[in-house]
């Protein structure tokens, strides 16, 4: 074996890119799409939680719901059950707020988003990031990321409150505009949570014959399907649950007001 010596070729080393990346695309369109419509998630969100016009018979604006003060309305009460008395002065929806809140901003689908759109963490794939550290989600605050499978069961009751709101909207209010409204959404919102990566681990993630599990299988099989759809999902449950909302405050506050509203 001979000695390598001075006049050996030098040992290859990695490309060093002096640009950000080689990527001649619009790359950087998705992230600052997504950017766009995260913000105007949480500007239009801070406006609904603050907004006192949440409810019109048999309507209640998603983002309030269960109103659980003695402040609320009597039909918009859940069941008529107002636990929290008037010593509460802040707006009712803050008291939901966390659970599905948390349960979107834990979701592993917008974790990538706003960790890309926001954070430029990275921006893109094939792209540089501008941070100089990378030590994903192992330390604070972002380890607090891995109590997404526990709000998962918050939203699973979110979920089903928002249901029950619109078909208490279906029996009172069957030609109504907004009753079909609120349906969709719940729709939508009960179909992206059962999408999320927890559930589907929860269904049978942790099964090793799926033979002895018919019924868990086949729940496992639909929730899969779901899943490869997650991300169409979130994008539309987002969307469809401002436009519920929005839409109850404007009966709610007189701005729309023809016969089937």
């Amino acid at each position: 074996m001979t000695q390598q010596t001075a006049e050996s070729p030098a040992r290859k080393q990695r490309a060093q890119l002096k640009v950000r990346t080689l990527r001649t695309d619009r790359w950087w369109l998705a992230p600052a799409l997504t950017f766009a419509g995260l913000t105007f998630f949480l500007i239009y969100g801070f406006w609904a939680i603050f907004d006192k016009s949440y409810f019109v018979e048999p309507y209640i604006a998603p983002f309030s719901s269960p109103c659980l003060t003695t402040a609320c309305p009597e039909g918009a009460r859940l069941f008529g059950w107002a636990p929290i008395g008037d010593w509460f002065t802040l707006p009712p929806g803050l008291i939901i707020l966390g659970l599905p809140a948390g349960f979107r901003f834990t979701c592993y689908y917008y974790r990538k988003s706003y960790y890309r759109s926001f954070w430029l963490s990275p921006p893109a794939c094939a792209v540089g990031e501008p941070h100089k550290k990378y030590t994903g989600e192992t330390r604070l605050p972002l380890v607090i990321q891995n109590v997404h499978r526990y709000f998962f069961y918050g939203a699973i009751l979110i979920g089903a409150i928002l249901t029950y709101d619109a078909i208490l909207a279906l029996i009172h209010k069957p030609a109504g505009l907004g009753t079909w409204i609120l349906l969709v959404n719940a729709a939508l919102i009960v179909l992206y949570t059962l999408s999320c990566h927890s559930c589907r681990h929860i269904t049978a993630g942790r099964l090793n014959h799926f033979s002895k599990h018919p019924l868990r299988y086949r729940a496992w099989t639909f929730v899969s399907k779901l899943n490869a759809k997650h991300m169409q999902l979130a994008w539309a449950s987002l969307f469809s649950v401002m436009i519920a909302d929005f839409y109850v405050r404007m009966v709610a506050k007189g701005v729309i007001t023809f016969p089937f509203a």
